[in-house]
């Protein structure tokens, strides 16, 4: 196994050209904004498209979907009634829908079709779609089976694997499916397998089905938990609201915690009435409900997304300038899994924690749990501060 791993500064910066895509693709990149590749893409994408297999250790936020969507469209081939090409397989039903929203226009442009296959959602659809025949397949391991037991789908056609976050899928006890799935393709295939971290089952499921891969790692040069700035903020019950209204006015991009359904169904509504355009995500919502709110946020036509921590993993949305522990989360961990939705792909964000007067002591513990020293700092909603949170004071030493 080839193995590069340089840190993220070391990766020579260059053009999607320069990396051997097709015009086809650079041009829709170029009027995305997209013309820099991050590292992991100037990496992988020239194995990618060379027909390698390829082993990727690399962070949710790190660019990785298009690392590996841009082969993928540039190789595939045309698919048949019931038989795609080309198979990308991930955790959950919203990351195959970042990943269709990230790859659709892409295939447009080189006249690629794609499916999108996952529990949750109308199968009588997926299954209409399946049968006139599409290039590409983006799905989750269970719905995927579920079609392949029906009849409605065969893998044994695919030429081009990925497996996107093979760590989380082994953490939700998916890998015996996926490799159930691998072992159905009957033909010599490319397999791309991107992952935060490659021991375990993981390392078991490449040393089976990647073969003679060129293994690429991208270390981060600063921790994503030094790349954020971290407020804490202590706020009164009858002026949270507003707080939070205020943060959102001043950011093009948040991501708002809370603890449960309920009180994020409530905090929408709250923030509908400070005038605030909003949208939440929780998994009591139907699957075009929470798509309809993901694809708003994404795109920028709705700037505040109020999530349930469903939606702390898996998430890959670029852009996101502040998120807000409207609730303070459980422990340290989950603040840095809600925390990580900002910071990403190398870019500074910034992390607001609301803290009501019952909840210092548990903040305080977990800042040190985090190893943040940060005063929390009481503040009302006419303060102006709120309205550029990045220009703040940074008293938080990490």
């Amino acid at each position: 196994m080839t193995t590069t791993a340089p840190t993220a500064s070391e990766v020579a910066a260059s053009s999607f050209e320069e990396l051997g895509v097709c015009p086809q693709l650079t041009s829709v990149l170029s009027s995305q904004g997209i013309r820099v590749p991050f590292p992991v893409q100037s990496l992988t994408i020239p194995d990618g498209i060379a027909g390698r297999d390829v082993c990727g250790k690399a962070k949710t936020g790190s660019g990785k979907t298009l690392a590996f969507g841009l082969p993928v469209l540039m190789r595939v081939g045309k698919g048949t009634e019931r038989r795609p090409k080309s198979l990308i397989l991930v955790p959950t039903r919203e990351l195959a829908t970042q990943v269709a929203l990230v790859l659709s226009p892409l295939a447009e442009a080189l006249g690629k079709s794609v499916a999108v296959v996952y529990g949750g959602a109308d199968i009588d659809r997926q299954v209409k779609k399946l049968r006139k025949g599409v290039d590409l397949v983006i799905a989750t391991p269970g719905r995927l089976i579920d079609l392949t037991e029906r009849g409605e789908v065969s893998v044994g056609e695919v030429e081009i694997v990925v497996l996107d976050e093979a760590d989380r899928m082994s953490d939700m006890g998916f890998l015996p499916q996926v490799d159930w799935l691998l072992r159905r393709i009957e033909k010599a295939h490319q397999t791309m397998l991107f992952s935060a971290t490659l021991d375990g089952d993981v390392a078991r499921l490449l040393r089976r089905h990647l073969h003679d891969p060129v293994r690429h790692e991208v270390f981060s040069d600063i921790p994503t938990v030094e790349s954020m700035q971290h407020r804490f903020l202590q706020v009164h019950e009858m002026d949270k609201v507003k707080v939070a209204a205020a943060i959102c006015r001043g950011s093009s991009k948040v991501l708002m915690f809370v603890r449960t359904k309920r009180g994020a169904d409530r905090l929408v509504k709250h923030l509908h009435g400070e005038k605030v355009r909003a949208a939440c995500i929780h998994g009591d919502l139907p699957q075009r409900i929470r798509e309809k709110a993901l694809e708003g946020f994404t795109t920028g036509r709705i700037p505040v997304l109020v999530a349930t921590d469903v939606a702390a993993r898996g998430l890959d949305i670029s852009e996101v300038d502040v998120v807000v522990h409207y609730d303070p989360p459980e422990d340290h961990k989950a603040y840095l899994h809600r925390s990580g939705r900002t910071a990403r792909a190398g870019v500074a964000g910034v992390v607001a924690t609301l803290v009501l007067w019952n909840e210092l002591l548990d903040v305080e513990r977990l800042q040190r749990r985090l190893g943040l020293r940060a005063p929390i700092e009481e503040i009302f909603s006419n303060d102006p501060r709120l309205s550029d949170l990045a220009r703040w004071d940074d008293h938080a030493v990490v």
